[in-house]
């Protein structure tokens, strides 16, 4: 027999009633191996060898703008998107010889909510908890349970018609956790929640590592991932960029980041050369052309510079040294901010999707019935 669950939800009939670590094994000390992943839409490479791995039982962030590949990346890890090449594994099982295992150990919340629009928040979740193995009585208790953590019981008898985009948003990251999977992957989970709503949206992921799942999160947000993320994965344009912890991200462009914005533009080549030959380090210049930025690794270099520039009758208007973000290593990385290419690379991200939706193996379904099928 065949069951269909929305791909909200652990695609885990059997197994609803385990703990992750029951479900992934004791053992198993990668919850994703990934080597030279490659997706191809059309001539488009929307994934282009993108190597992962993520430890059991840590958050580990992707990061970059819209039209990366986070997304098909997700996708493919999650056996909804064929892999054009590479290979991958999840908890050891292989995403192409054993999919079924491997969904039996995934939760995924996509971008989009995939909840249906004509029930009530919690005739969504009893739903779902049903076709998890959940008893009736189950179902209700595990429903009431899941409203209340995420701020919902109010509007619980509700229809989602009603529902703001960031209530949807909470309701269907409550519908991935009705059965705890121990390897949960969060598509830019927080994109339209209120701060204080995606605050609690933190918390709820720290819990679920506390508990003894794996996330593997998507972000566009630098705060999201400095905040959560055991190692970040910086991917560009299909391709990783670079690795490590937060604190190895920001020590490879320098112990400290100078910023300064030159009052004319035309001096701004001029400013960069000099402040790459006081400091002896590459100075990136910024999409608009006015902000350039550079690492240091003595503040008190800061001294020279400005004589040197007062001596070439270049004018700041701006000045500043601090620790630095993920926004400057994504800079330094790529010569863009992730913000700079949030525009450009929409119309990109929308080609991609269709294209993803039209090569998946779900592509007639509506929006609420996007499934990942598990052979039961």
């Amino acid at each position: 027999m065949t069951t269909l669950i929305p791909w909200g939800v652990a695609a885990s009939v059997a197994s609803a009633g385990l703990t992750p670590a029951q479900h992934a094994g004791s053992n198993s000390e990668w919850a994703v191996e990934a080597n030279g992943l490659v997706k191809l839409f059309g001539a488009n490479r929307a994934v282009d060898g993108v190597d992962l791995r993520v430890k059991t039982g840590t958050v580990y962030g992707v990061l970059g703008p819209n039209g990366a590949g986070k997304t098909t990346t997700i996708r493919m890890l999650a056996t909804l998107l064929k892999l054009d090449g590479g290979e991958a594994t999840i908890f050891g099982h292989d995403v192409r010889r054993e999919p079924q295992i491997v969904r039996q150990l995934i939760g995924v919340t996509g971008q989009y909510a995939s909840v249906d629009e004509n029930l009530s928040a919690t005739e969504n979740l009893v739903l779902f908890s049903r076709l998890l193995g959940l008893s009736r009585k189950q179902s209700r208790a595990k429903s009431a349970e899941l409203l209340e953590q995420f701020g919902l019981t109010e509007a619980a008898k509700r229809p989602l018609k009603q529902f703001s985009g960031g209530m949807r948003r909470r309701l269907d990251l409550a519908a991935s956790l009705i059965a705890q999977p121990p390897l949960i992957f969060l598509d830019e989970p927080t994109t339209g929640l209120d701060p204080r709503t995606r605050a609690q949206m933190w918390e709820t992921i720290r819990e679920l590592v506390s508990t003894g799942s794996t996330v593997l999160l998507t972000t566009q947000y630098l705060d999201e991932a400095d905040q959560l993320a055991d190692r970040i994965a910086v991917i560009d344009r299909g391709t990783v960029v670079a690795e490590g912890t937060t604190d190895d991200l920001k020590s490879s462009i320098g112990s400290s980041s100078l910023q300064v914005r030159v009052a004319d533009p035309k001096e701004v080549v001029d400013a960069r050369e000099i402040i790459e030959r006081v400091l002896g380090a590459t100075a990136v210049v910024s999409p608009e052309g006015s902000r350039i930025t550079a690492p240091m690794d003595r503040v008190s270099a800061v001294t020279d510079l400005l004589v040197v520039l007062r001596e070439r009758g270049i004018e700041l208007s701006e000045l500043s040294v601090q620790k630095p973000t993920l926004d400057e290593v994504f800079l330094s990385l790529t010569g863009h901010s992730v913000s700079d290419e949030e525009a450009e690379d929409a119309a990109s991200a929308a080609a991609a999707a269709a294209s993803a939706d039209g090569n998946s193996s779900n592509d007639s379904s509506t929006p609420s019935q996007q499934k990942a099928q598990v052979n039961a």
